[in-house]
């Protein structure tokens, strides 16, 4: 009896041995927090951190590519060594006081890097692997001022005085050795690592930018924040824990210095491994650069507030194992296997880096059960992060969904939660402003939740308002206002909703028990879309210009007469802008194409999509793939239309991110 029991012990621990290595650490494993208990630690040498993987991490891949017929990307471009041999600005010096819109961005104060920024004079724009400056104002003598072709991938941008940071994603070929069967590979093949490049121009001269400094970074861009000249970058690089000599973190800068960042760690496992490292520098200060580096997993999140950068990483999650008896086991052995192994839930850890004097330092981590949605789930108030999630997951009796919302203080300690919020339903949008939450639900109606975080120990829900739809993204409008953009809904034949055009909405919230529509809108039917239900960025909105723009793509299902009837889908795109207030809702002010026709908006991705829109004074911008056309405010009527050097999708073999003609 005893040797029998000791078999079924013996089993059963083999089982939970290998589901943790499957799965990696559960939500029963504590999250690292302040301090020296926090359990972090730093790397020596790349040997160390070879050794520590090959006994943690699972053997996979990461950002790597094989060459196949030795092409190279292309050069770097050339930098200037003295700016200063440019003199003056050839252009005459331009004021800032017309008014002029800024990047849409979620905390007041700390900047977002877009592929359109403006000064309220000059419109710069990422337009075919090139920058390109734009004289914009006035609007009828809009034209291009200068293109300037940037190597590899360009993404996105910072503006800060007569400094352009432009971020490319690039390539270095690299020669690797890694372990095989039978023993190493001779010789060694070349690979492709990943890495980011911070392109710094002058542009005193906005005909003739001129390039002073290249920042170079291992990994792939993941994304940025300026707070107010000083830039931080963050770039993820998988560890292929296969290697025998693994490429460290470096950041290099073409002015001379190169930073060997120490890459700390924490003594946990992940389900996989990355170095995320957190780069800064002065957009006018040539001296300043920094970096650090952790051995983390991949982040999924990103929220910086002025004081702090918070990057969240969800846990893999270990389902239900179903074993069957196996051969030679005897029946109790067999009932032992045969229980399924409790799933844990879904696990997001989020760890805080305090930033100041252009450097980021780790606080401490802290765990909430769920994932985020994006970037808007987290805010920092008071020194405490505000977090809402949504859990997901299969139990033994079935699927499950609901929604939380965590406080945590400044060492990352949960203080105050409110949970089980919506059972069945998933969160579609958030937007924390002051002591208030307010977030969207949905599954076949849009709960729009008031939730007080006035006592941050005790959140309460304070009121909902259930409506047809669902809104993607919120924005104040002011203190007791909302604006929604999302889909409208509609009952269909089978017992469910199905979605359909466009939703813009106005919520009352200055009864907080009792939030109301004041008025909403619907833009086109089913398939009807905008970029801006995935990019916050694409919303353009001012309180004090009674101005609300959003890009849209407008389906119609128009009739075909014939012997039969039938329908086919009229599509149009552009911008739709509106005047809103909450005493008169939502008006029509009128509508922007960036197209001849109806056809070019029939499929995802057209050329004439309007991605972006700015304004300078009284002239509405709006930004497509390939122009960018000026519009008069008051009478809607066109200006002028600006082509810029887009020339069609594609690239260039061997050299990531040039466009084909």
């Amino acid at each position: 009896m005893e040797n029998r029991l000791l078999t079924i012990l013996s089993v059963a621990a083999v089982i939970l041995i290998a589901v943790i290595i499957a799965y990696g650490y559960t939500s029963e494993h504590p999250a690292p927090v302040a301090g020296e208990e926090a359990g972090l630690k730093q790397f020596a040498s790349a040997s160390e951190v070879r050794a520590w993987l090959a006994a943690h991490a699972p053997s996979g891949g990461g950002t790597w590519y094989h060459e196949v017929d030795g092409a190279v990307p292309a050069a770097v471009p050339q930098v200037a060594n003295d700016v200063a041999e440019k003199g003056a600005a050839s252009l005459p010096t331009f004021g800032t006081s017309i008014d002029h819109s800024t990047t849409n961005v979620q905390v007041q104060g700390v900047d977002e890097a877009d592929i359109v920024k403006n000064d309220g004079r000059f419109i710069y724009v990422i337009s075919g692997g090139e920058l390109a400056i734009v004289d914009a104002y006035p609007g009828e003598k809009a034209k291009v001022l200068s293109e300037t072709p940037v190597n590899g991938t360009p993404t996105e941008m910072f503006l800060s005085g007569d400094r352009l940071a432009i971020f490319s994603s690039g390539q270095e070929n690299y020669p690797v050795a890694y372990k095989a069967a039978g023993g190493m590979i001779a010789p060694a093949p070349r690979y492709y690592r990943a890495e980011a490049h911070a392109y710094v121009y002058s542009i005193r001269d906005r005909a003739e930018p001129v390039l002073v400094r290249d920042i170079t970074l291992s990994g792939t861009y993941y994304d940025s924040r300026m707070i107010g000249d000083r830039v931080y970058a963050i770039t993820n690089e998988n560890v292929y824990s296969g290697m025998d000599e693994i490429p460290m973190p470096e950041v290099k800068d073409s002015l001379g210095t190169t930073v060997e960042p120490k890459v700390s760690y924490f003594d946990l496992p992940f389900g996989s491994y990355s170095f995320s490292t957190i780069a800064s520098f002065s957009m006018n200060d040539d001296r300043s650069l920094s970096a650090g580096s952790f051995l983390l997993g991949y982040a999924s999140t990103l929220y910086v507030s002025q004081d702090n950068i918070y990057l969240a990483f969800q846990r893999p999650v270990a389902y239900p194992v179903r074993a069957v008896p196996v051969a030679g086991t005897d029946a109790a052995v067999s009932q032992v296997k045969a229980q399924p192994a409790q799933p844990a839930e879904e696990t997001t850890d989020i760890y805080r880096f305090a930033i100041g004097n252009g450097e980021a330092r780790y606080v401490g981590a802290g765990e909430v059960t769920g994932h985020l949605l994006n970037q808007f789930s987290m805010d920092e108030s008071g020194g405490n992060l505000r977090v809402a999630t949504t859990v997901q997951g299969y139990g033994t009796s079935g699927s499950y969904e609901y929604n939380n919302v965590f406080v945590l203080d400044p060492a990352m300690k949960t203080i105050g939660s409110l949970k089980y919020i919506a059972p069945g339903e998933q969160i579609y949008s958030t937007r924390f402003l002051g002591e208030r939450l307010y977030m969207v639900t949905f599954k076949r109606i849009d709960p729009l939740f008031v939730i007080d975080l006035s006592d941050p120990t005790s959140p309460g829900i304070l009121g909902k308002l259930k409506i047809p739809g669902y809104s993607d993204y919120l924005h104040p409008y002011d203190a007791t206002h909302i604006i929604g953009v999302g889909k409208e809904t509609e009952a269909n034949g089978w017992g469910g909703v199905s979605t359909s055009g466009l939703k813009l909405a106005l919520f009352d919230v200055s009864d907080v028990n009792h939030p109301a529509e004041v008025d909403h809108v619907e833009i086109g039917e089913a398939g009807s879309d905008s970029e801006a239900l995935r990019d916050h960025k694409a919303f353009l909105f001012s309180k004090e210009k009674n101005l609300l723009v959003i890009p849209v793509r407008e389906v119609e299902h128009v009739l075909v007469e014939g012997k039969y009837a039938s329908y086919t889908q009229k599509i149009w795109q552009g911008a739709y802008a509106f005047s809103v207030s909450p005493g008169d809702g939502f008006t029509l002010r009128g509508k922007v194409t960036h197209s001849s026709d109806d056809s070019s908006g029939y499929y995802w991705g057209s050329q004439d999509a309007v991605k972006r829109s700015l304004y300078i004074g009284d002239v509405l911008y709006t930004l497509s793939s390939t122009e960018i056309v000026a519009t008069d405010l008051g009478t809607m009527s066109p200006l002028r239309e600006v082509p810029l050097p887009f020339a069609g999708y594609g690239y260039q073999y061997g050299v990531p991110g040039m466009m084909v003609e």
